[in-house]
């Protein structure tokens, strides 16, 4: 379902069919790497599908990207085609600017040559291309807060993984149940849509996040699970329908993706009830799950743990030289699952930088086990600051500071200092009408962490930049701040 509209199963099963028989038909193969530039609507689950059945090694292009980006992405990969949506065609169009070789096919368009409408002359039989398990089917971009482009490569065995993944570790599918989508299904919400679709139930998806329609939503479509970001999530606390509406249907609420605020998870419980609420730890490298913080979990000493190890994936805390660090040492998270990625596109050196023997991917995550065998997030090595010889990692500082009544969000970062090479910088928003003074922030942090930890600098702003999937951009916020140095 899409706005209005709404797709039976087998209108889906036959459109995708008749989708990757046009495909073919045009000279793509097997194994092709195709470019998709597609906001959610209607058409995204079909398109996806007939990816999939073609053999397709789709590339999903998240349209929030620049121009440059986006052609950095095609090169990347050596994409030579683009299916775009028709809001889309514009972006196209640059594309095609950029790279006149590039052969663009639009999806729901006024076109005489839209790909909808000259698939609907094919048959709606199965194209029964061959497979094989180790066969490349999706090249996904990671968020890119390091800077470094990286796209992740799933074969369709690992997405089989991914599959299964999610309906052992989260979701207890059954025939009646739908899913509201608001988040792009090229990331993590769009990894529930097969697990749903096994089961015979619906989907329901949402252009883009809007509260107002989402919580309409819930309640009219009695959707039973949702998957949030921490910030939609926190855009919902404030909407008067959050309280009122009827949530009786609505079983799971799944988040993950980047840090949950305290306050935010404790009030939303306290609301819609305690037994609703999933966490889960994953990466694009090896989804959906590779923790899971299920609703008995949601106690007061466990809201900042990711959870224990999902069922299917076995962890590792390994140092830099990937040996095991002593039991109740921090150290990074390497995984070993079937959902996990065979590997980096074109990426031979940084494959043997994370690939561990014995088939284990590091994660670049900084994680410690509890004694009861649940594991905390502490960061990632990339985001960890080092300041006067001392390891500090911004999400516990992040913790502490969410906690103030005035801050509406916050990150930590590391900035060059003469006298601690990096000075712990807190980069705060504030709620509407407050005002914090810099000196009493400082002390509110200092006095629930050691003093090496406390904030040297804050920096106050209107919003904390976001990735294009909603995490907080540290790295834009260490050049934003290091610019404005080196001009100061």
């Amino acid at each position: 379902m899409f706005g209005d509209e709404r797709l039976t199963f087998r209108a889906v099963h036959e459109l995708s069919n008749q989708l990757a028989r046009k495909l073919i038909e045009l000279g793509v193969a097997r194994g092709d790497r195709v470019a998709l530039l597609l906001n959610n609507g209607l058409h995204s689950v079909p398109v996806d599908f007939a990816c999939v059945k073609a053999g397709i090694n789709r590339v999903p292009l998240n349209a929030r990207l620049s121009v440059s980006e986006h052609v950095r992405m095609l090169e990347e990969t050596g994409c030579e085609r683009l299916i775009h949506g028709a809001d889309l065609a514009e972006r196209a169009q640059a594309l095609q600017a950029e790279r006149p070789s590039l052969r663009c096919h639009a999806v729901a368009s006024d076109a005489a040559d839209d790909l909808l409408t000259a698939a609907s002359h094919q048959s709606t039989a199965d194209p029964r291309v061959e497979i094989a398990p180790d066969d490349v089917i999706l090249t996904l971009f990671t968020s890119g807060t390091t800077g470094t482009l990286k796209a992740a490569q799933h074969t369709q065995a690992s997405y089989a993984g991914i599959c299964r993944n999610v309906l052992l570790n989260l979701v207890a599918v059954e025939q009646d149940d739908a899913m509201l989508h608001a988040a792009s299904l090229i990331h993590a919400s769009g990894v529930f849509v097969l697990p749903f679709w096994l089961r015979g139930a619906r989907t329901v998806i949402m252009p883009g996040f809007d509260p107002d329609l989402f919580l309409d939503l819930i309640e009219r479509e009695r959707i039973t699970a949702v998957n949030m970001v921490p910030t939609m999530l926190q855009m919902l606390l404030g909407h008067p329908q959050f309280a009122r509406i009827d949530v009786s249907h609505l079983r799971q609420v799944i988040y993950g993706a980047s840090p949950m605020p305290r306050p935010v998870i404790e009030q939303a419980m306290a609301t819609w009830g305690a037994d609703k609420f999933w966490q889960y730890y994953g990466q694009t490298e090896c989804p959906l799950a590779i923790a899971v913080l299920r609703p008995e979990d949601h106690e007061d000493d466990l809201l900042g743990a990711c959870g224990r190890p999902a069922l299917d994936v076995a962890i590792r805390l390994v140092d830099e030289q990937g040996d095991d660090v002593s039991t109740g040492e921090p150290g990074e998270i390497a995984v070993r699952a079937p959902s996990m990625m065979a590997g980096y596109h074109n990426a031979p050196d940084l494959n043997a930088e994370m690939f561990l023997p014995g088939g284990w991917l590091r994660t670049r995550d900084i994680g410690v086990f509890d004694a009861r065998g649940f594991l905390y997030l502490k960061d990632r090595t990339s985001d960890m600051i080092i300041t006067g010889g001392y390891n500090v990692y911004p999400r516990e500082i992040e913790d502490v500071l969410a906690a103030h009544p005035a801050i509406a969000e916050c990150a930590v970062i590391g900035l060059a200092d003469a006298k601690w090479v990096e000075a712990v910088t807190a980069v705060v928003a504030l709620k509407p009408g407050e005002t914090l003074d810099e000196r009493a922030l400082i002390d509110f942090v200092a006095a629930e962490v050691a003093s090496y930890k406390k904030p040297r600098r804050v920096e106050f702003v209107d919003a904390i930049p976001k990735t294009a999937v909603g995490k907080l951009n540290r790295k834009a916020l260490r050049d934003q701040f290091a610019a404005n140095a080196d001009s100061g």
